[in-house]
């Protein structure tokens, strides 16, 4: 009994052992099937992880690449239009171009003489803007005048004597005139006036002395005295300002006053020390010189003191702070204020020549003065600082006078009466 039962428990319990091992191992498999399962799904987890990303890194790259090719076709398309527009505005220029070639081959004067280049574009102001234009036609049109100027003259080859001109006036009997936009209260449009200072140099051939002749001037009101002439046989008349300087009764030894006499040239040159108001700071001194020679007041005597030489000027700022049909300058005559409609007066028979404006006072012992008249006809301002105006009067033909300073203030040859002013050929100042 004991045998069999023992070998019975046994049995029992390796049968028990037995069922608890494959419970086990059902167990143990199904956790690894488990693991393996949580395992599979993590990966796929980090796959379909990774596919999103590459797929939202392709459609950045794929968004790149369409803005990379948007702003180059942009990019393009802007360098296309401003070429485009860049061609348009160059076909329109060209066009304007050759309109106004057309238009001063039309209309310019052919020149009546054999002249050489320089003096062929001095000539007429058209001539100077065509060479601006289109060089070629200009040389073109500077041999064809000159052929038909040997033509004309029956030079036949030989080499005309180039003759420069002078702008002469009839005066009074005629009211001919060059009127300007030179303005001396305002000269270069940035309000600021000669009454700083200034000096002004020209030639005058008188044809007539007589009483209150301008060579030229404006007198914008009563204290705008700009202007420049004389007063009769012997005395000068130069406005400054609130002043007049007439009373001259000397030059360097010419008891005659300033000496001048019919049908011979002079050079003039007017100096101003500015006024002496705080913002300005000059010392009102007038200087004047006749062909070098200092012209000074009644009782005067030479040197820089404001006793000597012609004196002292008043001129404000608010003395000639107008602007009327009288404040622009005239050669050949004064513009003035008396009469708005027709502002000239004292038309001066003469011929003029080589009118220069400088904004400073340039001389005070006559170096100046005497630079420029022992130069005589080839001095020329254009390259000298503090230039303002400069008139040469040589054009020979037109209606023009350049202003050759930069500031654009041209005149234009004019008549309240029968006839405008006229070209006279000159070579010399003697």
């Amino acid at each position: 009994m004991g045998l069999k039962y023992i070998k019975s428990k046994q049995k029992k319990l390796e049968k028990k052992w037995r069922l608890e091992e494959e419970l086990r191992l059902k167990e143990e498999e199904a956790r690894i099937a488990k693991m393996e399962a949580e395992a599979r799904e993590r990966e796929e987890r980090a796959y379909q992880k990774r596919r999103l990303l590459e797929k939202q890194e392709n459609e950045r790259l794929r968004l790149k690449r369409v803005e990379e090719k948007k702003v180059i076709a942009e990019k393009k398309w802007v360098n296309q239009r401003d070429t485009l527009v860049t061609q348009v505005k160059e076909r329109i220029r060209i066009n304007n171009a050759l309109e106004e070639v057309r238009v001063i081959v039309q209309n310019r004067d052919p020149s009546l003489q054999a002249l050489d280049w320089d003096d062929w574009l001095l000539s007429d102001p058209l001539n100077q803007r065509l060479a601006e234009l289109d060089l070629e036609i200009a040389m073109a049109l500077f041999k064809r005048d000159n052929l038909l100027a040997k033509r004309r003259h029956g030079t036949r080859g030989k080499k005309a004597a180039s003759k420069p001109f002078v702008l002469t006036f009839a005066g009074s009997s005629a009211t001919d005139y060059v009127s300007t936009i030179f303005n001396p209260d305002d000269y270069d449009g940035t309000g600021t006036g000669l009454n700083h200072g200034f000096t002004i140099s020209y030639w005058v051939k008188p044809d007539q002395i007589g009483g209150f002749l301008k060579a030229l001037g404006r007198r914008s009101e009563t204290d705008g005295r700009w202007e420049f002439g004389i007063k009769s046989a012997d005395l000068l008349h130069v406005g400054v300002g609130a002043s007049v300087k007439d009373d001259n009764t000397h030059n360097d030894g010419v008891e005659t006053g300033h000496g001048m006499t019919v049908g011979n040239w002079y050079h003039w040159v007017v100096t101003y020390g500015g006024d002496d108001h705080s913002s300005i700071g000059g010392d009102k001194h007038v200087r004047m010189w006749i062909n070098g020679k200092e012209i000074y007041k009644d009782g005067a005597a030479s040197g820089t003191g404001n006793e000597n030489g012609m004196g002292t000027a008043n001129w404000r700022n608010d003395d000639t702070n107008t602007v009327n049909a009288a404040s622009n300058l005239y050669f050949g005559a004064r513009a003035a204020f008396q009469d708005l409609v027709t502002p000239y007066t004292q038309g001066w028979a003469c011929s003029l020549s080589e009118i220069a404006i400088y904004n400073v006072e340039k001389d005070e012992d006559g170096t100046f003065a005497n630079e420029v008249y022992n130069a005589g006809f080839g001095y020329n301002h254009k390259n000298n600082s503090n230039l303002v105006g400069y008139w040469r009067l040589n054009e020979g033909s037109g209606t023009t006078v350049e202003d050759l300073s930069g500031n654009g203030n041209h005149g234009t040859l004019t008549t309240d009466g029968t006839e405008i002013p006229t070209w006279t050929k000159n070579s010399s100042y003697e």
